[in-house]
């Protein structure tokens, strides 16, 4: 893959620019695209500024929004939220050379909208779990390192797959090369049904995690997304704590216990405190990825026969907050409320 080409990230927030700063950092020349005005201003302006206990650091850095970019390329990081995935592939298609790759660099399953829009030999799997926020124009805080996992969405093993995972190795070098992409990508739909449920309340990931309260509740919400993904043929990989043979039908309940207990103590070592998704509600008042993230594994369980009441009843409690219902644990109570006996043993 050519290094002499800059490149293009796609949607400059927190994860995006996280990459790109590690990029640069490496020599590496990039080019930002983000629709946020503001945002490209400052970091034309005044370059990307890094925060945090991980890299601190000031980065000079192209930027320009979607309308003002010219050019072609052959690599382009799509890194915005899932809900922005087909408007933004129809706007960077005319921006992908022919034999171009995107490589989704975002949260739930998008590869399947990307192939749609560019097709599917110029899509790219990855899977990422760092914490990172969009603190101000130009500003990121890179929280906490997280599993970073890259590979052909059709399980090949490609001399394509490797230049990518060697990109990758520059931001994070434990960065693994897989033929089981779709397998750490439904690990995370896992993890981030867990992530929403905390995002309900203002106690922050870890502590929902531990909440004896509650830890029924997460444990039933990850054994009913995992037998979706089962269902749907997927065999799951684990990661940062998540352990997906601990959430099986049958697993004992200690065990489920003892990874979230991983999950929690993984969280706490990061300087991000609450999900994504607690920031978009809480602090940007904004819809979240919910529609896209988290109602396709119900009706993806739907598909193969599988019920799925949990989750049907933390998308409900999520559109509930976007709606201006106060964060709080009477959200969460309305998602525990939908546990039938005999969920969790």
């Amino acid at each position: 893959m050519k290094t002499d080409t800059p490149i293009l990230v796609w949607g400059a927030g927190a994860m995006g620019a996280t990459l790109a700063a590690h990029f640069l950092r490496a020599g590496r020349d990039v080019l930002l695209v983000d629709n946020n005005v503001s945002h490209v201003a400052a970091l034309n302006e005044n370059g990307l500024t890094l925060t945090g206990p991980i890299v601190e650091g000031r980065f000079r850095v192209a930027a320009c929004t979607p309308e003002a970019l010219t050019g072609r390329y052959p690599l382009i990081l799509l890194a915005t939220k899932a809900l922005h995935t087909r408007t933004a592939c129809r706007m960077l298609a005319e921006h992908l050379t022919g034999d171009g790759v995107v490589v989704s660099v975002q949260n739930g399953l998008n590869e399947a909208v990307i192939a749609e829009e560019v097709g599917a030999p110029r899509t790219f799997g990855c899977f990422v779990n760092f914490g990172a926020d969009l603190m101000a124009p130009g500003e990121v805080m890179f929280g906490g390192w997280g599993a970073t996992v890259v590979g052909e969405i059709d399980g090949h093993l490609t001399d394509r797959a490797r230049d990518i995972h060697a990109l990758f190795t520059l931001f994070n070098p434990d960065a693994a090369l897989t033929a089981n992409i779709h397998g750490y990508l439904w690990s995370k739909l896992v993890y981030g049904s867990l992530l929403f449920a905390t995002a309900l309340t203002d106690e922050g990931i870890a502590g929902v995690l531990e909440n004896d309260r509650y830890r029924p509740l997460l444990v039933a919400l990850a054994r009913e997304v995992c037998q979706v993904a089962h269902a749907h043929g997927v065999t799951l990989e684990g990661f940062d704590g998540f352990e997906p043979d601990a959430f099986a039908p049958d697993a004992p309940l200690g065990g489920a216990y003892a990874s979230l207990d991983r999950l929690a103590a993984h969280n706490r070592r990061s300087a991000k405190k609450h999900a994504g998704i607690w920031r978009d509600l809480s602090v940007h008042k904004r819809k979240t990825e919910v529609d896209e993230i988290i109602a396709p594994i119900a009706r993806i369980g739907r598909e193969h026969g599988v019920p799925t009441p949990l989750t049907d009843a933390l998308v409900r409690a999520v559109h509930a907050a976007e709606g201006g219902v106060p964060l709080g644990l009477e959200l969460l109570e309305s998602v525990r409320a939908a546990m039938s006996e005999g969920a969790v043993r």
